[in-house]
């Protein structure tokens, strides 16, 4: 289980704060929860977090910032609780409330919570059980999170560069699985927020262009939609001057030029193998 820290402003409070008190007994209990979680104790360690949400109730402000923080870190640990308990509908249930939280959130203070946007969205990749439902909150949410690089900031670069991480590794283990479109519907996101991140493209963005390439290959319908992003990609690879991704990208596009089921000299010879395949067994 991650922990999710979202610092609270405890100077915004007197010392003597009733509010205050409430915080810092949540958090108590939210810091059991989590050591609890590490042991592999989930039911104490939800037992604990929903003791930290009984003690937030009884805060006087809901609208208050800190406790809505507060609010959001404690459901960021219900749904990896539940996930762990493979409770999986009640865990993609507080992740819906933990968007509509940070939604708000942000819009309030971009630079704070900016960070806890995106770190939200990799979790949604990690414990959403259907690929469709991750890619529509994926695509849900961009709205929320463009607006988090206008400015450079490097809790949100920090967090967008996992989420990135996290995408491109789901796109791997679909290609692995033969799931090649719902593969490249997540290089597609990966290399979306990663542009979005640096404002360019980068060495990561060249290679999982490639990869994306590479998968698109085994759909013949798509080679030439590989060809353009190909193609495309090619000048940023030799203006960063790397040259194994130049070279990869070249023997990308020659494999696709030979098409060897394709072109006439090599398909006659492949049929060729075929009609002596098919004369053989007729003798057997």
């Amino acid at each position: 289980m991650t922990q999710f820290e979202i610092p609270l402003k405890q100077n915004a409070f007197p010392k003597d704060s009733e509010d205050l008190k409430v915080l810092n007994d949540a958090l108590s209990c939210r810091a059991t929860a989590f050591a609890l979680a590490k042991e592999e104790r989930y039911r104490d360690a939800l037992e604990r977090t929903i003791e930290a949400l009984r003690i937030l109730r009884e805060f006087s402000d809901f609208e208050n910032l800190e406790f809505r923080a507060a609010f959001a870190s404690l459901l960021f640990d219900l749904s990896e609780i539940f996930y762990d308990l493979k409770d999986y509908k009640q865990s993609e249930h507080n992740l819906e409330i933990l968007f509509r939280v940070l939604d708000k959130l942000v819009v309030e203070d971009r630079d704070r919570f900016g960070e806890f946007h995106i770190l939200a969205m990799d979790l949604s990749t990690r414990i959403l059980r259907s690929r469709k439902k991750t890619i529509d909150m994926l695509v849900k949410q961009q709205m929320t999170s463009a607006a988090l690089y206008e400015k450079v900031n490097s809790g949100v670069v920090a967090a967008t560069d996992k989420l990135v991480d996290s995408l491109r590794k789901e796109a791997q283990l679909q290609a692995a699985t033969g799931e090649y479109k719902s593969a490249l519907k997540f290089y597609a996101e990966a290399i979306t927020f990663s542009k979005r991140r640096t404002g360019q493209v980068t060495r990561k963005e060249i290679k999982m262009t490639i990869e994306m390439a590479e998968i698109m290959i085994r759909i013949r319908s798509m080679r030439p939609r590989a060809t353009q992003l190909l193609n495309a990609v090619l000048p940023h690879a030799i203006a960063l001057e790397t040259i194994e991704l130049e070279e990869d990208i070249l023997a990308l596009l020659e494999i696709i030029n030979l098409d060897i089921e394709r072109e006439p000299k090599w398909k006659t010879m492949l049929q060729k193998f075929s009609f002596v395949k098919s004369s053989s067994k007729k003798q057997k």
